[in-house]
Protein backbone atom coordinates (compact mmCIF):
# COMPACT_ATOMS: atom_id res chain seq x y z
CA UNK A 1 0.00 0.00 0.00
CA UNK A 2 2.79 2.43 0.86
CA UNK A 3 4.53 1.87 -2.47
CA UNK A 4 1.30 2.50 -4.35
CA UNK A 5 0.52 5.59 -2.31
CA UNK A 6 3.84 7.23 -3.17
CA UNK A 7 3.10 7.02 -6.89
CA UNK A 8 -0.56 7.94 -7.17
CA UNK A 9 -1.71 11.42 -8.12
CA UNK A 10 1.36 13.48 -7.13
CA UNK A 11 0.30 17.13 -7.00
CA UNK A 12 2.42 20.03 -8.17
CA UNK A 13 4.70 21.77 -5.70
CA UNK A 14 2.86 24.72 -4.17
CA UNK A 15 4.00 28.13 -3.01
CA UNK A 16 4.17 27.52 0.73
CA UNK A 17 3.70 25.24 3.72
CA UNK A 18 1.30 26.44 6.42
CA UNK A 19 1.96 24.68 9.72
CA UNK A 20 -0.52 24.50 12.60
CA UNK A 21 0.98 24.45 16.08
CA UNK A 22 -0.43 22.82 19.22
CA UNK A 23 -3.42 21.21 17.49
CA UNK A 24 -3.52 18.25 19.92
CA UNK A 25 -4.39 18.83 23.58
CA UNK A 26 -1.86 16.38 24.99
CA UNK A 27 0.93 17.80 22.82
CA UNK A 28 0.17 21.32 24.03
CA UNK A 29 0.29 20.04 27.61
CA UNK A 30 3.63 18.24 27.16
CA UNK A 31 5.14 21.53 25.96
CA UNK A 32 3.64 23.40 28.91
CA UNK A 33 1.51 25.55 26.61
CA UNK A 34 -2.12 26.57 26.92
CA UNK A 35 -4.60 24.89 24.59
CA UNK A 36 -5.18 27.48 21.82
CA UNK A 37 -8.60 29.00 21.19
CA UNK A 38 -7.70 29.68 17.54
CA UNK A 39 -5.20 27.89 15.25
CA UNK A 40 -1.55 28.83 15.82
CA UNK A 41 -0.03 29.25 12.35
CA UNK A 42 3.50 29.59 11.00
CA UNK A 43 5.05 29.25 7.54
CA UNK A 44 7.72 26.92 6.17
CA UNK A 45 9.56 27.23 2.84
CA UNK A 46 9.01 24.66 0.09
CA UNK A 47 12.81 24.42 -0.16
CA UNK A 48 12.69 22.25 2.97
CA UNK A 49 11.08 19.27 1.20
CA UNK A 50 13.04 16.02 1.46
CA UNK A 51 12.25 12.82 -0.41
CA UNK A 52 11.40 9.61 1.39
CA UNK A 53 14.62 7.74 2.15
CA UNK A 54 16.75 10.87 2.28
CA UNK A 55 18.95 12.15 5.09
CA UNK A 56 17.70 14.72 7.60
CA UNK A 57 20.63 17.05 8.18
CA UNK A 58 21.23 18.47 11.66
CA UNK A 59 22.60 21.98 11.08
CA UNK A 60 25.56 23.36 13.00
CA UNK A 61 25.78 24.15 15.86
CA UNK A 62 22.79 22.00 16.89
CA UNK A 63 23.24 18.47 18.21
CA UNK A 64 19.69 17.23 17.70
CA UNK A 65 16.29 17.95 16.18
CA UNK A 66 12.84 17.21 17.54
CA UNK A 67 10.54 14.96 15.54
CA UNK A 68 6.85 15.65 14.89
CA UNK A 69 4.79 13.29 12.72
CA UNK A 70 1.79 14.96 11.08
CA UNK A 71 -1.00 14.54 8.55
CA UNK A 72 -0.54 17.03 5.72
CA UNK A 73 -3.41 18.32 3.59
CA UNK A 74 -2.49 19.07 -0.03
CA UNK A 75 -4.58 21.90 -1.48
CA UNK A 76 -6.15 20.96 -4.80
CA UNK A 77 -7.31 24.35 -6.09
CA UNK A 78 -7.03 28.05 -5.30
CA UNK A 79 -8.79 28.78 -2.01
CA UNK A 80 -9.71 32.20 -0.67
CA UNK A 81 -12.35 32.99 1.96
CA UNK A 82 -13.66 29.42 1.81
CA UNK A 83 -16.79 28.60 3.80
CA UNK A 84 -16.39 25.71 6.21
CA UNK A 85 -19.28 23.84 4.56
CA UNK A 86 -17.37 23.53 1.27
CA UNK A 87 -13.83 23.45 2.65
CA UNK A 88 -13.20 19.77 1.90
CA UNK A 89 -13.74 20.46 -1.81
CA UNK A 90 -10.36 22.22 -1.71
CA UNK A 91 -8.47 19.27 -0.22
CA UNK A 92 -6.84 17.62 -3.22
CA UNK A 93 -5.01 14.89 -1.30
CA UNK A 94 -2.95 14.07 1.75
CA UNK A 95 0.64 13.35 2.71
CA UNK A 96 2.58 12.04 5.66
CA UNK A 97 4.89 14.72 7.03
CA UNK A 98 7.70 15.11 9.53
CA UNK A 99 7.96 18.62 10.92
CA UNK A 100 11.39 19.01 12.51
CA UNK A 101 11.88 21.85 14.99
CA UNK A 102 14.95 23.25 13.27
CA UNK A 103 14.23 22.12 9.71
CA UNK A 104 10.90 21.10 8.19
CA UNK A 105 10.93 17.77 6.37
CA UNK A 106 8.06 16.76 4.12
CA UNK A 107 7.88 13.29 2.64
CA UNK A 108 6.77 13.01 -0.98
CA UNK A 109 4.61 9.98 -0.21
CA UNK A 110 1.44 11.73 -1.29
CA UNK A 111 -1.81 9.88 -1.83
CA UNK A 112 -5.11 10.91 -3.40
CA UNK A 113 -8.16 12.03 -1.49
CA UNK A 114 -10.08 8.88 -2.47
CA UNK A 115 -7.71 6.74 -0.39
CA UNK A 116 -8.73 8.54 2.82
CA UNK A 117 -12.47 8.19 3.46
CA UNK A 118 -12.15 9.69 6.96
CA UNK A 119 -9.14 12.00 7.51
CA UNK A 120 -10.43 12.67 11.04
CA UNK A 121 -9.74 9.06 12.07
CA UNK A 122 -6.19 8.21 11.01
CA UNK A 123 -3.51 6.70 13.24
CA UNK A 124 -0.13 8.46 13.06
CA UNK A 125 3.01 6.80 14.41
CA UNK A 126 6.74 7.48 14.58
CA UNK A 127 9.69 5.35 15.68
CA UNK A 128 13.33 6.23 16.34
CA UNK A 129 15.72 3.30 15.90
CA UNK A 130 12.71 0.99 16.04
CA UNK A 131 11.38 2.40 19.33
CA UNK A 132 7.90 3.91 19.22
CA UNK A 133 7.96 7.60 20.14
CA UNK A 134 4.64 8.93 18.86
CA UNK A 135 1.27 7.27 18.30
CA UNK A 136 -1.97 9.20 18.04
CA UNK A 137 -5.13 9.73 16.03
CA UNK A 138 -6.28 12.66 13.95
CA UNK A 139 -9.63 12.33 15.72
CA UNK A 140 -7.94 14.14 18.62
CA UNK A 141 -7.16 17.29 16.61
CA UNK A 142 -8.57 20.41 18.25
CA UNK A 143 -9.23 22.13 14.93
CA UNK A 144 -10.46 19.78 12.18
CA UNK A 145 -9.44 19.98 8.53
CA UNK A 146 -12.51 21.87 7.20
CA UNK A 147 -12.08 24.55 9.86
CA UNK A 148 -8.34 24.84 9.15
CA UNK A 149 -8.87 25.28 5.40
CA UNK A 150 -11.59 27.86 5.99
CA UNK A 151 -9.65 29.73 8.68
CA UNK A 152 -6.34 29.83 6.80
CA UNK A 153 -7.99 30.85 3.52
CA UNK A 154 -9.54 33.82 5.33
CA UNK A 155 -6.02 35.02 6.20
CA UNK A 156 -4.06 34.13 3.07
CA UNK A 157 -4.82 32.72 -0.37
CA UNK A 158 -4.00 29.04 -0.73
CA UNK A 159 -2.85 27.75 -4.11
CA UNK A 160 -2.82 24.32 -5.71
CA UNK A 161 -0.04 22.24 -4.18
CA UNK A 162 0.20 24.29 -0.98
CA UNK A 163 0.51 22.15 2.14
CA UNK A 164 -1.23 22.48 5.49
CA UNK A 165 0.52 20.63 8.31
CA UNK A 166 -2.26 19.80 10.76
CA UNK A 167 -0.24 19.38 13.97
CA UNK A 168 1.37 16.52 15.85
CA UNK A 169 0.25 14.20 18.68
CA UNK A 170 2.14 13.93 21.95
CA UNK A 171 5.51 12.23 22.29
CA UNK A 172 7.81 14.65 20.48
CA UNK A 173 11.47 14.40 21.36
CA UNK A 174 15.04 14.69 20.11
CA UNK A 175 16.77 12.67 17.43
CA UNK A 176 20.55 12.60 17.12
CA UNK A 177 23.01 12.19 14.26
CA UNK A 178 23.24 8.51 13.32
CA UNK A 179 19.69 7.60 14.31
CA UNK A 180 16.97 6.38 11.95
CA UNK A 181 13.36 7.61 11.83
CA UNK A 182 10.43 5.63 10.50
CA UNK A 183 6.94 7.08 10.50
CA UNK A 184 3.60 6.28 8.99
CA UNK A 185 -0.14 6.45 8.75
CA UNK A 186 -1.43 3.00 9.63
CA UNK A 187 -2.70 1.15 6.58
CA UNK A 188 -1.70 3.87 4.11
CA UNK A 189 1.94 4.88 3.94
CA UNK A 190 5.28 4.87 5.75
CA UNK A 191 8.54 6.78 5.30
CA UNK A 192 12.14 6.33 6.43
CA UNK A 193 14.89 8.86 7.06
CA UNK A 194 18.47 8.78 8.34
CA UNK A 195 19.66 11.62 10.57
CA UNK A 196 23.01 13.04 9.45
CA UNK A 197 25.18 16.08 9.99
CA UNK A 198 24.98 19.08 7.68
CA UNK A 199 28.45 19.84 6.38
CA UNK A 200 30.03 23.09 7.50
CA UNK A 201 30.79 25.44 4.61
CA UNK A 202 34.47 25.89 3.92
CA UNK A 203 35.90 29.18 5.10
CA UNK A 204 36.44 31.72 2.33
Amino acid sequence: MAAEASLQNPLELGTKIVAVGRNYVEHAKELGNAVPKEPVLFLKPTSSYLENGGTIEVPHPLNSLHHEVELAVVIGQKARDVHISTAMDYAGGYALALDMTAREIQSVAKFPKSMVPDPDNLELWLKVDGEIRQKGSTKDMIFKIPYLISYISSIMTLFEGDIILTGTPQGVGPVMVGQKITAGITGLVDVRFDVGRRQKPESA
